[in-house]
C-alpha cells in the first residue's frame, strides 16, 4: 500500500471522482441488493466519499462500514454517520466483511500487489463488489507536449514499484476472478479550466512521481504545465476503470 493521503486531497478530488464513476454500474449494483435495509462495507474508504456518492443509488435504510488504516480519515467518516474499522486492507479476511450485503472501494486496486489483490478478492467472494476508479495508465493533456509520453511512462513505472500492480490492476483482477461475472466500464477524470486547482495538485503528484522514477526528466516541464493550468489553458483526462463483480 502507498503512503498516507491527506484529507485535503481527498476533499479536493471528491467532485471529480463523483463525476467520473460509472452510474450504470451503481444502478446494476443497486438491483442486486435486498430491499428493507442493506450493509455496505467500503474498503480503504477514507473519509467516506464513496458512500456520499453511492448512497442515493442504493436501497434504504443503509448501514455503511468504512475500513481504512488511517484513524484520522476514519474519524471523518464516523462524523458522517458511518461505522468505522481500523483495517489492514492488504490482509482482509471474510470475517472482516461479516454481515455485508455488498463491498465497494474506490481508487484502491492500483495500490496493491497481486498477492494483496488476490487476498482482497477472496475475502469479497460471493458478495456484489464495486471496485471504482482504478487507474489504467493513460493520461491525455491538451495542449500536448513532447514530454507527455515520457512523463506518463515514468509515472506508470513508479506505480509498479515494489511489486504494486499500478495500471495493471484491473486486468489482474479480471484474470484472478476467473469465471466470475465481471462488468467493466470506463470512468475517466475530465478536468478543465474550472478545476485548475485540482489539476495543479494532481500535476504536482503525477510529475513528482515521474521525476523520482526518471531523474533526467527536464524540470521545466512541471513549471510549463502549472503555468498553463493557472491560465485556464490546460485540460486533462485521466483514464480509470470501474469493475463490478456479480456473484
Amino acid at each position: 500500500m502507498s503512503a498516507r493521503v491527506s484529507p485535503a486531497w481527498l476533499d479536493r478530488r471528491e467532485a471529480a471522482d463523483a463525476a467520473a464513476r460509472s452510474e450504470e454500474l451503481a444502478d446494476r449494483l443497486a438491483r442486486q441488493l435486498p430491499s428493507g435495509g442493506v450493509a455496505i462495507h467500503d474498503l480503504g474508504g477514507g473519509s467516506g466519499s464513496m458512500g456520499r456518492w453511492l448512497g442515493p443509488w442504493l436501497p434504504s435504510p443503509q448501514h455503511w462500514v468504512v475500513h481504512d488504516r488511517d484513524p484520522d480519515l476514519l474519524e471523518l467518516a464516523a462524523a458522517g454517520g458511518a461505522e468505522t474499522v481500523l483495517t489492514d486492507i492488504a490482509g482482509l479476511t471474510p470475517s472482516d466483511l461479516a454481515g455485508a450485503d455488498a463491498v465497494v472501494a474506490s481508487a484502491l486496486l492500483d495500490l496493491l500487489t497481486e498477492a494483496e489483490l488476490r487476498t482482497l478478492l477472496g475475502a469479497c467472494r460471493g458478495l456484489p463488489t464495486l471496485l471504482a476508479l482504478t487507474v489504467v495508465g493513460r493520461v491525455q493533456l491538451a495542449p500536448q507536449d513532447p514530454l507527455d509520453a515520457r512523463v506518463e511512462a515514468a509515472f506508470n513505472a513508479h506505480q509498479r514499484r515494489d511489486g504494486r500492480l499500478g495500471p495493471d490492476a484491473v486486468v489482474a483482477a479480471v484474470r484472478l476472478l476467473g469465471g466470475a461475472d465481471c462488468v467493466l466500464r470506463p470512468s475517466p477524470w475530465r478536468l478543465g479550466p474550472g478545476e485548475a486547482d485540482l489539476i495543479a495538485e494532481w500535476l504536482d503528484g503525477w510529475i513528482a512521481a515521474a521525476y523520482e522514477q526518471d531523474p533526467a526528466l527536464p524540470r521545466d516541464y512541471l513549471h510549463r504545465r502549472l503555468a498553463q493550468a493557472a491560465a485556464g489553458e490546460l485540460t486533462v483526462t485521466v483514464d480509470h476503470a470501474d469493475l463490478l463483480v456479480l456473484p
